[in-house]
């Protein structure tokens, strides 16, 4: 069942729950992640990021997410993640894309207000939910770098300078009119090379300005601990792609070297075997994102 982002959220929101945007840059990937969702009976957000265009296409991959996408048994939200410009983000619009995350977090906080205010309008003249992002995501040194705003912690002197400004985020959702803030508390995109330190005194400084839907980015490596104290505090969607990848290549690692030194390796069984991985690892995270 396709659905937008606002209304698999809506839910979440008063449940205190939170629906995990999962990036699928491959028809693998994409039956994955809706099989997981369909056994555990839990709503998904199948997600694209413009970075992942140089994996496949949005072309290609968006129309298959949306086939997926209105064929599932739960509800499911197809994402245009981290679009940094206005040509791709008009481009899932047309493609049918249910949700886009117009990412200007890199620049001027009046560019982004400005710019964030323009998209929302165009997004939602025709249905579609808009995520936006305030604060500075940081990136680790493997597999980092998913969005404009992504950012090496160690070139701010304070981490207050990158985590997200209360007073702000409620002055720009209330002029945007974005549908779900992605606020920065300490996540990182890519491996955690460290431990994770989250500030959730942050997420709740910034609910108790604004009451809406917020959206955690970094996802991937975060204590099962610390999904649900983010939960409690207002995180009503987070985004998971790298240790679902990773998982997907641990599976196609073991199956590789379980054959015999004479024995074939068939592609078709390499993919399959990268698939459950993957299905496997979502399922472990939408277990704890949906309080199961």
């Amino acid at each position: 069942m396709l659905v937008t982002l606002n209304e698999i959220l809506r839910d979440a929101k008063e449940k205190k729950y939170a629906v995990g945007a999962f990036n699928v840059p491959n028809l693998e990937a994409v039956m994955a992640v809706v099989s997981a969702a369909e056994e555990l009976n839990v709503p998904v957000i199948l997600a694209h990021a413009e970075l992942h265009d140089s994996y496949i296409p949005i072309d290609v991959i968006g129309p298959i997410m949306l086939d997926f996408a209105k064929k599932a048994k739960v509800p499911v939200c197809v994402h245009f993640d981290h679009g940094v410009s206005f040509d791709k983000c008009i481009q899932a619009i047309r493609l049918g894309f249910t949700s886009i995350m117009y990412d200007a977090s890199g620049k001027s906080y009046e560019e982004n207000l400005a710019e964030t205010t323009e998209i929302v309008r165009i997004a939602h003249s025709v249905g579609v939910s808009v995520e936006a992002e305030l604060g500075h995501i940081f990136t680790s040194a493997i597999g980092g770098g998913e969005g404009r705003g992504a950012v090496d912690s160690s070139s701010y002197a304070s981490l207050d300078d990158c985590y997200t400004n209360p007073d702000l985020a409620k002055e720009f959702a209330e002029k945007t009119g974005v549908d779900a803030l992605a606020i920065a508390f300490g996540t990182t995109h890519g491996v955690y090379l460290t431990k994770p330190v989250l500030d959730f005194n942050r997420i709740t400084a910034v609910k108790d300005k604004i009451d809406m839907p917020f959206v955690m980015h970094g996802g991937s490596g975060v204590s099962d601990e610390g999904y649900r104290e983010a939960i409690s505090r207002g995180i009503a969607k987070i985004n998971y792609y790298t240790y679902m990848s990773l998982a997907g290549g641990d599976a196609v690692a073991a199956h590789v070297r379980v054959k015999k030194e004479d024995e074939k390796v068939f592609f078709h069984d390499v993919v399959l075997a990268g698939m459950e991985g993957m299905k496997e690892d979502a399922k472990r995270a939408m277990k704890v994102f949906n309080n199961k």
